[in-house]
């Protein structure tokens, strides 16, 4: 029997090609073998000048330009497009949600209490663009602004690395404080890090950073540690590995574009603050998110912050844009998301590890703020999980 012939031209010099590539090897190992062509590359190379009279039976190509793409729907070549820098160019496509990538990392900043944000991109990137969208978009929701800022990244046009810095620097200067920020990537965080350091901006607590793709190695290189929105690229590649075999046994190509959700935001010290003022309610806030999912209530609340009922619920609206008890449910709901992503445990044991005290409520408020029942949301998280090789 004769294996397909598929080339697979993705970046192994990022963290996020490789977890792309690694999703792709979940698919095909299980599946049968596929005679592949692979060739190490830079995330900023062209492709290579050979693809452009191959005859094989299959693609899946990150790097790709609007010529290539033509040829391969010229040449009727099944392909799966995972470039996320220009449009689609006719190909089916299979990338991170980055409107859902730039949503949670305003909710990372939202939920620390900030009232300033910012936008650090690089220009021409459409997932750069994307990011912003998601995560200006989520602040105009909850009614706040966003600064904004990006330049070139590579190329003639791209600033030296001390003129960008300055750039930045001179930036972040002008910006209102206490700003959190979102870097379109973990590399742009680094640099927003580092043009910190230069102006003397004290971070977290003056300017609190958020990137993306959570390049581990990266994220700990940097000073402080960098907090980073974490995609799925694996599933990315794995969902891409299976549209190709469809393609490759003729099926017509999807009319949608297919976008994975992110996975969530590992939480380094970059953003690890609260930005609230007033003492007492910054303590009162830290002591729902510790304790929340112990069965805690605003009466215990108060036993640990000395201020009146009244006050404590002006201040938290003041702050964080919500109640008390608002805030309790969100952390509860936020624990109760979880546990149905991550285990099978039955729905009255996660709400008592919640701190439900009745656990047919769960079901109330779980649909009430979501819209889904928990059953719906379990099988759809974990639907969207990356599968493992059977």
């Amino acid at each position: 029997m004769r294996h397909p012939h598929v080339v697979l031209i993705v970046e192994t010099s990022s963290s996020y090609g490789r977890r792309l590539l690694r999703g792709i090897t979940r698919y095909v190992r299980p599946r049968g073998p596929w005679s592949i062509f692979f060739q190490e590359s830079d995330l900023g190379a062209a492709p290579p000048e050979w693809l452009r009279s191959w005859r094989g039976d299959g693609a899946i190509c990150r790097l790709l330009d609007q010529e290539l793409a033509h040829h391969f729907r010229r040449a009727k070549v099944p392909v799966v497009n995972l470039n996320d820098v220009h449009g689609p160019w006719g190909l089916p496509r299979a990338q991170s949600d980055q409107l859902a990538i730039g949503r949670l990392a305003a909710e990372h900043l939202l939920e620390r209490g900030f009232r300033h944000f910012a936008f650090c991109g690089f220009t021409g990137h459409g997932w750069s663009k994307g990011r912003n969208e998601g995560f200006a978009g989520t602040l105009r929701a909850a009614g706040r602004d966003c600064g904004f800022y990006e330049s070139p990244w590579g190329g003639a046009a791209a600033p030296s690395w001390e003129e960008g810095q300055g750039e930045i620097g001179r930036w972040l200067r002008e910006l209102p404080r206490p700003v959190g920020v979102m870097a379109c990537n973990d590399v742009r965080g680094q640099q927003v890090l580092d043009a910190c350091q230069r102006i003397g901006a004290s971070v977290p607590d003056e300017v609190a950073v958020i990137g993306a793709d959570d390049d581990e190695l990266l994220c700990e290189l940097c000073n402080p540690p960098l907090s980073s929105v974490v995609p799925n690229p694996e599933r990315v590649g794995y969902e891409a590995a299976a549209l190709l075999d469809q393609l490759m046994a003729g099926a017509k190509a999807p009319a949608d574009e297919l976008l994975i959700e992110p996975l969530g935001v590992t939480t380094r010290q970059s953003s690890d603050v609260l930005a609230v003022e007033d003492a007492h309610i910054a303590a009162a806030v830290r002591h729902i998110r510790e304790h929340a999912c112990l069965g805690l209530s605003v009466a215990d609340l108060l036993k640990h912050v000395p201020v009146s009922r009244t006050t404590l619920e002006q201040q938290f609206r003041k702050y964080l844009g919500r109640s008390p008890q608002a805030e309790i449910r969100a952390v509860q709901l936020k624990r109760v998301k979880q546990l149905l992503a991550e285990t099978d445990l039955p729905l009255s044991q996660i709400a008592d590890l919640a701190g439900y005290k009745h656990p047919e409520y769960v079901n109330v408020v779980f649909k009430r703020e979501t819209g889904e029942t928990p059953g719906q949301y379990r099988r759809k998280a974990q639907a969207e999980a990356p599968r493992p090789a059977r």
